[in-house]
């Protein structure tokens, strides 16, 4: 399957940029840093698993996603639009990822839980992955990954479609096995890079350290 590479993903960015007539940045990034915030989050996580499982399309198998938006602690991003939220996903700084094998070697930032509000999945995504591999390089993390629930093999309809969706935004799919919650999963791995013309268009306030104690390296002694 084609995937796009870093040029066009520029291109995109660098498209994006010139189109924003409005003055100001069209969507924002940012922590959710207040209750209310984090309880929007978890209804965001409610109604997309619900419209997920409306038809029949895989969901996490764990039941307390939503409660994982609740927890003050973790560090929680969300894409606004106008004070809406569209999408919101947690972040590790400092994954462990043994369990991918080779595959897992090397730092990255770890999406996981990702979420989209229910009918604007893919251009949210797309916005979510400029987002990502920006913040990364600017992390100088070479490389952001993500897991995605996988039931069957990776080349049968639905997950063969929404990889080759991804695989179009830049992802490259790094085979399936248990993911870091014992289900079986997609990995995914995207390439960093600074998008300098991106930050008029997605404005970002999620600082490059984290703002919680605890949002440690956990491999530190």
């Amino acid at each position: 399957m084609s995937t796009t590479r870093a040029p066009e993903l520029q291109q995109s960015a660098d498209g994006l940029s010139r189109n924003n007539s409005r003055g100001g940045s069209a969507y924002e990034m940012r922590p959710l840093a207040t209750d209310a915030e984090r309880a929007e989050a978890a209804a965001l996580v409610e109604d997309r698993l619900g419209w997920l499982a409306h038809r029949g399309l895989p969901v996490p198998c764990r039941g307390d996603v939503p409660a994982l938006y609740r927890d003050d602690q973790a560090e929680s991003v969300g894409l606004f639009e106008d004070g809406v939220l569209l999408s919101c996903l947690l972040l590790d700084r400092h994954p462990d990822l043994g369990h991918w094998g080779t595959e897992g070697i090397g730092r990255s930032l770890l999406l996981s839980h990702t979420h989209t509000l229910p009918g604007r999945s893919d251009n949210v995504v797309w916005l979510v992955t400029l987002w990502a591999s920006d913040y990364a390089a600017r992390l100088d993390l070479p490389h952001v990954r993500s897991e995605t629930p996988a039931r069957h093999a990776l080349d049968v309809d639905p997950i063969a479609r929404f990889l080759n969706r991804l695989q179009h935004m830049g992802w490259e799919a790094r085979g399936s096995g248990p993911g870091t919650n014992g289900e079986r999963v997609a990995r995914l791995e995207l390439r960093s890079k600074v998008y300098p013309r991106l930050t008029p268009f997605i404005r970002c306030t999620v600082p490059l350290t984290p703002q919680v104690e605890s949002r440690t390296d956990r491999s530190a002694p």
